[in-house]
């Protein structure tokens, strides 16, 4: 299958390494050509992961983003949230009818980039999905080197627009067999693992963090208090699904920890992150996407949806307020919500329907 890949973070080079040794046609798209390096030139990659380090060739490396786009059958944006509304402007004239644009994960960018493409004028027949983690837990050791701690096992995806869902997840599974299906792609974005994992980890070791050159928030970051109020805003995540008429499995978080059920499958998944020490790191609260992909714009869709829902979340508005804090700014205005995505004045009716028919 031939599959577009957009960006240059860790997701995008653990993507194109991992789908092309799979024996798919990948083509990686970054904005800039001295970014890329010799991969430009070259377009080997090398992949370390459990059963040692290889070199995997990819059909191509572009600046081009129409060179990227022509003929996938699927486009592959696994680059944090806060790039789709860039990356949906230079795709826009380029996409065309049948192709599936899966986000993993998409903080609702399905809904985003999709009416971004709509405003442009483009109305191709596109799919969007998206999902709730990145499907790799991934770092680059350099730049053609990625190292993949591990792999999802389960994918729970929601597409825009849901009547699209069948034909969205056929392609989506030639990549991702792990892939399974959400009612639409609201419920995908509230299966979405970082505004729940990272705000409690960067906010309550936020000492720590901007004290010491380095520190690991899922090593001696993680502990049972820590923990407790991850477990508590997850809670809240499932009222609002439940709310929202969303059916199980919900993948609450506890069983990342505690059982083979989650999206990473079985529990040494941490443990393999841990011990990578890929993720012992100097963490910026201003700037890192922790807190303006997972915050600004997940944690603060997901205090959104719950107020449009009449759900109470004190957990998810308390750590929203204390980011607001810290990075001067009222995130409840200024991040990404269903009032500033034109969507809070409907009905929940209203709601479904467009995510299940699209725009008429």
């Amino acid at each position: 299958m031939k599959i577009a890949v957009l960006g240059g973070g860790h997701g995008c080079y653990a993507a194109a390494a991992d789908l092309g040794e799979q024996g798919h046609e990948v083509r990686l798209w970054r904005r800039s050509a001295e970014q890329f390096g010799a991969l430009l030139e070259r377009p080997v990659l090398t992949l370390k992961d459990e059963d040692g380090s290889r070199e995997v060739t990819i059909a191509g490396a572009c600046t081009d983003i129409a060179e990227a786009l022509a003929g996938a059958d699927l486009v592959l944006i696994p680059s944090p949230a806060v790039a789709q509304r860039d990356i949906a402007a230079e795709m826009a004239p380029h996409l065309v009818d049948g192709q599936v644009v899966f986000l993993p994960p998409g903080t609702f960018g399905s809904w985003v980039m999709s009416e971004i493409v709509r405003e442009s004028g483009n109305t191709a027949t596109v799919a969007w999905a998206e999902t709730g983690t990145l499907p790799w837990l991934a770092r680059k050791h350099g730049d053609t080197v990625i190292n993949i701690s591990a792999r999802a096992t389960r994918l729970p995806t929601g597409v825009y627009p849901a009547a699209d869902t069948d034909r969205a997840l056929e392609v989506i599974g030639k990549a991702f067999p792990s892939v399974e299906r959400c009612e639409d792609a609201l419920s995908g974005a509230l299966m979405n693992a970082g505004p729940i994992i990272h705000p409690p980890l960067i906010l309550m070791n936020a000492g720590p963090l901007e004290h010491f050159p380095a520190w690991d928030i899922h090593n001696e970051g993680t502990q049972p208090s820590i923990r407790a109020v991850t477990t508590a805003l997850d809670h809240e995540r499932i009222r609002v699904r439940e709310a929202l008429g969303y059916g199980t499995p919900h993948f609450p978080l506890a069983d990342h920890y505690e059982n083979d059920q989650w999206m990473y499958g079985d529990t040494s998944s941490h443990a393999k992150l841990v011990d990578s020490g890929d993720w012992r790191e100097k963490i910026d609260l201003h700037e890192h996407r922790y807190m303006r992909e997972d915050t600004a714009l997940g944690l603060a869709f997901l205090v959104s949806v719950a107020a449009w829902a009449g759900v109470d979340v004190p957990v998810a508005s308390g750590l929203l307020a204390l980011a607001g804090a810290v990075v001067g700014e009222d995130l409840r205005q200024s991040g990404r919500t269903l009032g500033s995505l034109g969507l809070a004045g409907l009905t929940r009716d209203q709601l479904t329907s467009l995510l299940s028919e699209g725009r008429r």
